[in-house]
C-alpha cells in the first residue's frame, strides 16, 4: 500500500525517517534505549513513516535465528520506504561516533541512491560530532562529585577508526568543566581499562564507579563491564584491590541524550 494520498489534484507524498543503531540482542535495553527514541521520533513527526534499522548484520542474524525477530539493515529499510512510495527519506544515526558503523550507513545509502535516483536521502550525524554536542553531553551526564579516593570510569566501545580520538576530546571537556576524577576507557579502542590502572593507583584511588558511555546497556556492559567473569572490568579492577560499583544505564535512556538525536534530525530537515 502506498503511503501517499490525494488532496484534490495535488498528490502529497508521505516522508520517512529511519532510526539506525548498531542494535542489541537484549530486549529490555532495546526497549529502554532504542524504542524510546523511536517513539519520540514518531511523536514529533506524526506524518512520517518511522522504521528501525540495525547496522550490525550479526545482531540482525542472531535475533532472526534465536527469536524469529526481524530487523532491517539500512538497505532493506530504504527499500521498504521506496516500496511504500516514499521518496523523501531521512536517516538518523544513533551511533556514538562517526566511525565504521556510521560509514556503513553512508555506503549502503550511496548504493541505494545509485539504483533509485528519484529518492532523496539525508543522514543525521551521530552523538559525538559537533563541538556543542560534547558540551551538552558533559552537562547532561551531570556526574556526581566523588571523594578524594574515588574515580569514575566511563566505558566507551572504542574503535580502530580514527574517530576513537573523540573520547579524548570528551575527556578533555570533562576536565575543563571541573571533572578531575573522570576517565574514559574503551573495549576496542586505544585506551583500555588496563591503561588506567597505574593512574588510579598513583592517585590513591580506592573505589571506582563504572558507567557505560554506550547507547544501550547490552552485551558489553553486562558481560565486559560488570560480570563476575575474570576478564570483566569489574573483576580486573577488584584483582588490583579496588572496590567497584557499576551503574547500568545506557545513554539512550536519558531524555536529554534523546533530545540531541532529535536535534540532529531537525538539522538535516532545514
Amino acid at each position: 500500500m502506498k503511503n501517499n494520498y490525494f488532496n484534490g489534484k495535488e498528490r502529497i507524498m508521505k516522508k520517512g525517517i529511519i532510526v539506525a543503531s548498531f542494535g542489541t540482542t537484549y530486549e529490555e535495553t532495546r526497549k529502554l534505549c532504542i524504542e524510546s527514541i523511536e517513539n519520540r521520533v514518531r511523536e514529533k513527526y506524526k506524518d512520517f513513516l518511522v522504521l528501525r534499522a540495525f547496522t550490525s548484520q550479526m545482531v540482525i542474524n542472531k535475533l532472526k535465528k534465536r527469536d524469529n525477530y526481524n530487523v532491517n539493515n539500512i538497505r532493506e529499510a530504504l527499500e521498504e520506504m521506496k516500496n511504500d512510495g516514499i521518496e523523501e527519506i531521512y536517516i538518523q544515526s544513533l551511533h556514538i561516533l562517526s566511525g565504521y558503523e556510521y560509514e556503513k550507513i553512508l555506503r549502503q545509502t550511496e548504493e541505494f541512491i545509485k539504483d533509485n535516483r528519484d529518492c532523496s536521502v539525508k543522514i543525521g550525524k551521530p552523538l559525538l560530532y559537533d563541538d556543542e554536542d560534547y558540551e551538552k553531553i558533559v552537562k547532561i551526564l551531570n556526574l556526581p562529585d566523588v571523594k578524594a579516593d574515588e574515580w569514575i570510569i566511563l566505558m566507551g566501545h572504542g574503535t580502530s577508526h580514527e574517530t576513537d580520538i573523540s573520547y579524548d576530546k570528551l575527556e578533555k571537556i570533562f576536565r575543563e568543566k571541573g571533572y578531575e576524577k573522570v576517565s574514559i576507557a574503551t573495549v576496542e579502542g586505544r585506551i583500555t581499562i588496563e591503561d588506567l590502572i597505574p593512574k588510579l593507583k598513583n592517585e590513591g584511588v580506592k573505589k571506582v564507579f563504572l558507567r557505560p558511555f554506550m547507547l544501550v546497556a547490552g552485551d558489553h556492559v553486562i558481560n565486559d563491564m560488570v560480570s563476575e567473569e575474570e576478564d570483566s572490568w569489574k573483576s580486573i579492577l577488584e584483582k588490583e584491590g579496588f572496590n567497584v560499583e557499576g551503574i547500568l544505564e545506557g545513554l539512550g535512556q536519558l531524555r536529554e541524550i534523546q533530545d540531541i538525536y532529535l536535534q540532529h534530525i531537525e538539522k538535516i530537515m532545514d
